[in-house]
């Protein structure tokens, strides 16, 4: 499973390197260090947020790439790549708890923030930090819903109809 315990391993240091694949959802950015996996994310308006990097792929941004399109084309359940997701201890507790969510399910996230010992009443900071994941699909912030089942919001591509596309590709009912 993506970025389960360990596999995260922490804020880049080196030179990034990015890609920028099409998919069911738009264009998806992939930006690497040559080791891991830094951020990937899905176009806002047909716009991508580092295109300035030009594209200088690598290993591992090709491999995400193609495990990126076997997910889309229903043969890859688990994603296996190497990430390195900045962010601050509590948002990588929670970006790790997300990334242990099992393909076609969904939680709350008032259960992501109780399996991580926080009361109920830190929902919120846990939406605040699920919104803030900066490998969305990868580590699968699509699969965090309201207590209700509701989708409200999603910071990738066109914010909930992408989520609801997601969603809908692994069979997770929402309302």
């Amino acid at each position: 499973m993506a970025g389960t315990l360990g596999a995260l391993q922490g804020a880049s240091q080196g030179a990034l390197h990015r890609i920028e694949i099409e998919s069911p959802i738009g264009p998806i950015e992939i930006v690497g260090d040559g080791a891991a996996i830094t951020e990937l994310t899905i176009a806002r308006g047909g716009v991508t947020r580092r295109a300035s990097l030009g594209s200088h792929p690598d290993p591992v941004l090709e491999r995400a790439a193609e495990q990126l399109g076997e997910y889309f084309a229903g043969t890859r359940i688990e994603f296996d790549l190497p990430l390195a997701p900045a962010g601050n201890e509590f948002q990588r507790r929670v970006w790790d708890r997300i990334s242990a969510i099992p393909h076609g399910t969904a939680v709350t996230y008032s259960r992501v923030g109780a399996d991580l010992g926080y009361p109920r009443e830190a929902s919120r900071a846990i939406g605040t930090a699920t919104g803030a994941n900066p490998i969305t699909i990868v580590i699968p912030c699509h699969r965090v819903l309201a207590a209700d089942g509701r989708i409200t919001g999603y910071s990738g591509g066109e914010g909930i109809p992408t989520k609801q596309w997601l969603l809908d590709l692994e069979g997770i009912p929402y309302r």
